[in-house]
């Protein structure tokens, strides 16, 4: 029964933008909901309605007597996934998946549809961008068959709460919410007002009828996620999925979630049968080798809870070009050019006249600043053409003053590094406990830190038949500076880092 309400007698003005469909009070230059210029027209006097107080569906109760098992997660059969949904889904549930085009969004939802209707739950699979025989080409490629998986394309709103009513499904799977319109109202798909009212409907429907619902959301071009804000707000969880196309991985990030926690991560490896989550995915982000490379170090990093061991890899070369450029992959731009300026200014590495390039392995990408220290390192290994061991991790914040600060979860980074089979391990002061075996060296600021590579830049030899070099008259500034050079002691390495690491071949190295 709805609420009652009472009509003043002196009617108000109301604007309305073209745009989205948006009701306002007063007439603006720009609409606030789509943010278009000169669109709010004004659309008829309206009448001023007070709503009074009307009957209740249900009395409140103490919060004790409310039964908590209507919320029990279930699970997908996807554990990646259910890692950060924080279990599975919940009956009534609504998630927004969004993610760019191409990385996986479909794929990875028809395995979960197949896998509920395996479990004899019926699942209601609604596309509105391909046709239903495309949809079944891709659930023939990832086997995902069943007489409990229902399939229909419609782009109306109409018809899929039409088809909800017909199946009385468990889950819902709708990709995407921007394709899906509404007869009720003016404007293309994707529009504000209609996304506002597709998700409203579905909502509803889903909170009615204890249905979990998984929508798929398009992103802009800054990674945004297209729509309303309201979109967001409305649901009960957002997801984020994220890849590069032209590698393998993919990951699943929590945006929001009324039922679990934001810090958890879902890693899955895309390939031609489908796509897969990996459990331990540190593995694409390394690369095996039999011998050390200089230029390469690795590091831990936390995507979220979750450690993974990442390389970082750096190569310097002289430059050509008056302005050295400056190459990244992976890891931040600014950050890398602070980190150089670090590395030139407190550790005494060249810089000026090279080309530097910097990426890291498995299209992973590198934000925390845990890194620094690993990126500072593999360019420090790469001037010098000195190769890092291949038992050390390096973790730490580089700061300006060249300080080496503390960063969080170094005992989880140093768990997983010895689990994987590290041995070695440069990290800021004071880690607290380190696992049995490993061997930890504590540095306080980057001119200790890069000390920790054992060797010196090899000269290469003068070939036997070559002339010697004919003597020219030198500057006596450069021959004084020559001489303090040569007379200069070599640093002696501490025993803790030289402990278990084999001398560098600098025969190998020329």
């Amino acid at each position: 029964m709805a609420a009652r309400t009472k009509t003043t007698a002196k009617p108000r003005p109301s604007y309305r933008c073209t745009e989205c469909g948006a009701q306002l009070l007063k007439w603006v230059g720009r609409c606030p909901e789509c943010n278009a210029w000169g669109t709010v027209e004004e659309h008829g006097a309206v009448p001023v309605r007070t709503t009074a107080a009307g009957p209740v569906s249900a009395p409140a109760r103490p919060i004790g007597q409310v039964d908590g098992q209507v919320a029990t997660a279930r699970s997908t059969g996807v554990p990646e996934l259910d890692r950060v949904l924080g279990g599975g889904l919940v009956p009534g549930a609504v998630v927004l998946l969004a993610g760019e085009p191409g990385v996986g969004k479909s794929t990875l939802l028809l395995d979960v549809a197949a896998k509920a209707a395996s479990d004899r739950h019926r699942t209601l699979y609604v596309t509105g961008e391909e046709s239903a025989g495309q949809v079944r080409l891709r659930a023939d490629r990832i086997d995902a068959i069943s007489d409990h998986l229902y399939l229909a394309a419609e782009q109306d709103l109409g018809a899929v709460l039409g088809h909800i009513e017909a199946v009385n499904p468990s889950l819902l799977i709708l990709d995407s919410v921007q394709t899906i319109a509404s007869a009720e109202l003016d404007g293309a798909p994707g529009g504000p007002a209609q996304v506002r009212e597709v998700a409203g409907a579905l909502i509803r429907a889903s909170k009615d009828r204890g249905m979990a619902t998984l929508l798929v959301g398009h992103v802009t071009k800054d990674g945004q996620i297209a729509g309303p804000r309201l979109l967001e707000h409305l649901v009960d969880v957002v997801l984020s999925f994220e890849g590069d196309r032209h590698a393998r991985l993919r990951l699943i990030r929590g945006v929001k979630n009324r039922y679990g926690a934001t810090d958890e991560v879902g890693c899955f490896e895309l390939h031609d049968e489908g796509i897969v989550g990996l459990a331990d995915p540190s593995g694409l982000f390394l690369t095996r080798r039999d011998k050390a490379v200089a230029g390469t170090c690795l590091t831990v990093t936390l995507e979220g809870k979750r450690p993974l061991v990442a390389e970082v890899q750096a190569l310097m070369v002289d430059s050509q070009i008056p302005s050295p450029r400056r190459t990244t992959s992976g890891l931040e731009s600014p950050r890398i050019a602070m980190i150089l300026a670090v590395v030139e200014r407190h550790g005494g590495v060249k810089l000026g006249k090279q080309d530097i390039y910097t990426a890291t392995v498995g299209g992973v990408k590198l934000t925390e600043p845990s890194a620094d220290l690993a990126i500072a390192l593999a360019v420090a290994s790469s001037s010098t053409d000195t190769p890092l061991p291949n038992n050390l991790v390096a973790i730490g914040e580089v700061g300006l003053a060249g300080e080496v600060r503390r960063v969080t979860g170094v005992q989880r980074r140093l768990a997983e590094a010895h689990r994987l089979g590290f041995t070695h391990a440069l990290v800021p002061p004071d880690p607290g406990k380190v696992p049995a075996g490993m061997k930890v060296v504590e540095v306080s600021d980057i001119g200790e830190a890069l000390r920790a590579i054992p060797g010196r830049r090899p000269r290469s030899k003068p070939k036997a038949d070559a002339a010697p070099p004919a003597r020219t008259p030198a500057d006596p500034g450069a021959q004084a500076l020559a001489r303090a050079r040569a007379q200069a002691p070599v640093p002696a390495y501490p025993e803790e880092l030289m402990a278990g690491w084999e001398p560098v071949d600098s025969d190998e190295l020329a």
